[in-house]
């Protein structure tokens, strides 16, 4: 049995969940928050079995669920990382001006970490230390860090002040972690913190997405072919086999914190922006942080048909790039049903082309009367289809033509 075979494709819509805590500055002005890895809608901590899915877990929510400009909008993310993590390539997928990485008190110093930690300082990142106790194991660590975060709660009142001043001979900015009380917060405060996190300021809050997740044996194929240095249009055929990828596709790369100075609009344009490179190291992402289940298939056959019939309904009329957005038109618009949510919240999540939204949103503008005809033409509403077909200035027969070959050609791909 093929394990990549296309009939292997299966969705599960579920909801994920991303922990929030701000961080204030002396004013209690919010100028960050920690990401914390959260397993259900009411924890109030993480069940951390293992490091490397836990900061997936977070990184990919982050990245593909939730999106950076509604998880911290404009301001900075702190992201808790331990040796898996900094070992993986996965951070590269994170818009590095935008976050601080978290080192983990129990960060072991092997030969390779700070090869690594100086790789990510160039790229951009900021670090910090966590949980700094004074332990000397950790201060090798102290002139490449940006931050240095003291556990307050839990170290000795009388210990503080000489531990601040050790830590102030370093450049860092001082962060007082576990701040629960008024009086802690003015001590803190006294002792000439930078920043604050605690209960006095904001319990974390956990923030929920309904996402659906790509079928893993396409995702394993596509990583297959981006290895191979496969043609680009394969790749393509790939991603327009499957909603979920071609979604989550474009959702990364139009998020705020990519950097991008244009706006990205069909799937071979995010493919090409994007490079094999960082395609792999996303694909690979979304293997580790895969999940079973299914969205139901004939929901998945449906968005995918209506995706190439809206593309080929425009084939006479408009260019290229006109039917690559129709092709995203027909194909998000079961978005709302598979992630059971409304389509606003959606888009509020999603940057795209207006054109594309006002389609998907009011059925209008330039796209939103292909779409019609779709749906029309899945419901075989007559009299509809010879209307909308009519103002469009198709003939009907063409549009009967058009919805047999996307019919055909979701069977070739074996959706």
């Amino acid at each position: 049995m093929n394990p990549f075979a296309p009939a292997a494709i299966s969705h599960r819509s579920e909801e994920v969940f991303v922990g929030r805590q701000a961080i204030v500055d002396g004013q209690q002005r919010i100028i960050g928050y920690e990401l914390l890895f959260r397993d259900q809608a009411h924890a109030t901590q993480a069940e951390i079995t293992n490091d490397l899915l836990a900061g997936t877990r977070v990184l990919v929510n982050t990245l593909n669920n939730m999106g950076t400009e509604w998880l911290f909008g404009d301001r900075i993310a702190f992201l808790n990382v331990s040796n898996p993590m900094l070992e993986s390539e996965f951070l590269e997928l994170l818009p590095a001006r935008r976050v601080v990485l978290e080192i983990l008190e129990d960060v072991a110093p092997t030969p390779e970490l700070l090869p690594r930690l100086n790789d990510l300082r160039a790229q951009g990142f900021a670090l910090a230390l966590d949980d700094y106790d004074g332990n000397p194991d950790l201060d090798f660590l102290l002139p490449l860090v940006s931050y240095v975060k003291i556990d307050v709660l839990a170290t000795p009142a009388e210990r503080l002040p000489d531990l601040v001043a050790s830590v102030r001979r370093h450049p860092v900015k001082l962060v007082a972690e576990r701040v629960e009380t008024r009086s802690m917060f003015h001590t803190c405060r006294n002792l000439k913190f930078d920043l604050f996190q605690g209960f006095y300021f904001a319990r974390p809050e956990t923030l929920t997405a309904r996402v659906i997740n790509p079928g893993q044996a396409l995702v394993l194929e596509l990583l297959n072919k981006v290895r191979a240095n496969a043609d680009i249009g394969e790749i393509e055929k790939g991603f327009k086999r499957d909603v979920a990828l071609s979604f989550k596709l474009l959702r990364y790369i139009n998020s705020v914190g990519f950097g991008l100075s244009c706006e990205i609009q069909s799937i071979r344009h995010a493919l090409a922006i994007l490079g094999y490179q960082q395609l792999y190291r996303w694909l690979t992402l979304l293997v580790v942080t895969a999940n079973e289940g299914s969205t139901p298939p004939a929901l998945m056959k449906t968005a995918v048909t209506r995706g190439r019939l809206t593309e080929l309904l425009g084939q006479e009329l408009l260019d290229k790039h006109e039917r690559d957005n129709l092709f995203i038109v027909g194909i998000f618009s079961l978005l709302d049903a598979m992630l059971e949510m409304p389509m606003e919240q959606i888009l509020e999540r999603l940057n795209l082309p207006e054109p594309i939204a006002d389609a998907l949103l009011h059925r209008e503008g330039v796209y939103g009367p292909f779409l019609q005809l779709a749906e029309a033409c899945e419901g075989a509403d007559i009299p509809r289809i010879r209307a909308l077909a009519e103002a469009l200035t198709l003939d009907p027969e063409r549009v009967n033509v058009a919805h047999l070959q996307a019919l055909a050609w979701v069977e070739e791909l074996g959706v």
